[in-house]
């Protein structure tokens, strides 16, 4: 398949630690809620799985924002949890709750019946991905991305989102073998997953670890990290005569950064409550740091949110050869006006700019 070649390659080059022009700018959770023509598109649809089963919705709605703002990547528009969707544990969305399986894994019965599932299932995903990078036409690059394993088997366990985990964490020490025996699986499906993404297109990936920071230190390194290096070390590293970049977000994970760091991992992300010049200090040029401005921010007035992204640049520190890309500290809120990200994205870039010119 012959892709467009790329325009704009500082993101990619700023995750690999070379020189860039600016910090570039990307935001989880950028094709979303905040945008009427994403909530336009998503009435269409029907339904979020119908929006992201559809390869030509999925397209739109990944590249609304970049008509709105001069973003520097574009991330694939799908869920973390189309993979235990695919493994048949019936994954609806329902209004005012969020993620739902039908079929949670609660027992050794239900660890029993998983197995990492045909790639044939999820061909939507991939067949978005070309179809973006098509439509794209080289402006910036693609992003794909997965759910870590520990995170994805929350998810499983638990049946939905969860504020104590408590059946996750049950099953983790009661029944530690059944919680490996799903990580493992888990880990090979994302392996296979993220390889079929960047096969597909997909020129850089993120791992998401939301909820590595809930476990406890001892346990985040058995049951999380441990399954995200795993997927790190398998993954397709070069494409198109390219690096294909690899992030890791853990949330709630700068305690555990120069372990994070050794993963293999290019990139990692970081919530709002780290210093990044803290956590530049201790991983040094191992990786490139990601993030991390509260998104709260964002409902400040323009000075406030200028302001706060002149201190996330300057926390980082001299720019050197790069190794930093802006973003939130986690998803952008549904309530954001655009006009806040409209603020953010030119001075990232105004500000940035400035700095790397001298």
């Amino acid at each position: 398949m012959n892709l467009p070649s790329l325009k704009n390659d500082v993101f990619l080059r700023a995750l690999l630690r070379q020189p860039v022009p600016y910090t570039p700018i990307w935001m989880m959770r950028q094709a979303g809620r905040y945008l009427p023509e994403y909530n336009e598109t998503r009435a269409r649809a029907g339904s979020f799985m119908g929006l992201a089963q559809n390869r030509e919705y999925a397209c739109e709605v990944t590249l609304q924002p970049l008509h709105r703002f001069d973003l520097d990547a574009a991330i694939l528009f799908s869920d973390i949890l189309t993979v235990p969707h695919a493994m048949g544990l019936g994954l609806d969305f329902v209004a005012g709750e969020g993620p739902r399986f039908a079929h949670p894994v609660r027992n050794e019965e239900d660890v029993r019946k998983l197995t990492v599932p045909d790639m044939g299932k999820l061909e939507y995903v991939f067949e978005a991905v070309s179809l973006i990078r098509r439509e794209l036409d080289g402006k910036v690059p693609l992003i794909g991305f997965a759910g870590s394993p520990w995170t994805i088997g929350c998810y499983m366990v638990e049946g939905k989102g969860s504020d104590d985990y408590r059946l996750i964490k049950s099953m983790m020490y009661s029944r530690p073998d059944l919680v490996h025996q799903m990580l493992r699986i888990n880990a090979e499906a994302t392996v296979q997953y993220l390889n079929c993404q960047i096969q597909a297109g997909a020129q850089a990936v993120m791992i998401f670890d939301s909820w590595g920071g809930v476990l406890a230190h001892g346990a985040f390194q058995e049951f999380s990290l441990a399954y995200t290096r795993q997927v790190v070390q398998g993954l397709v590293r070069e494409r198109e005569g390219r690096q294909v970049p690899v992030i890791v977000f853990t949330k709630g994970g700068a305690l555990w950064a120069e372990q994070i760091a050794e993963t293999g991992c290019d990139a990692m992300g970081l919530d709002w409550t780290a210093s990044l010049g803290k956590v530049r200090k201790q991983v040094g040029d191992r990786v490139a740091l990601q993030g991390n401005l509260d998104p709260m921010v964002l409902f400040g007035p323009d000075a406030a949110i200028r302001s706060e992204v002149r201190k996330v640049i300057d926390d980082f520190g001299p720019v050197g050869n790069g190794g930093h890309v802006f973003n939130l500290g986690h998803g952008i809120s549904r309530f954001t006006p655009p006009d806040a990200v409209k603020a953010l994205v030119d001075e990232v870039h105004t500000y940035s700019r400035r700095m790397h010119a001298e």
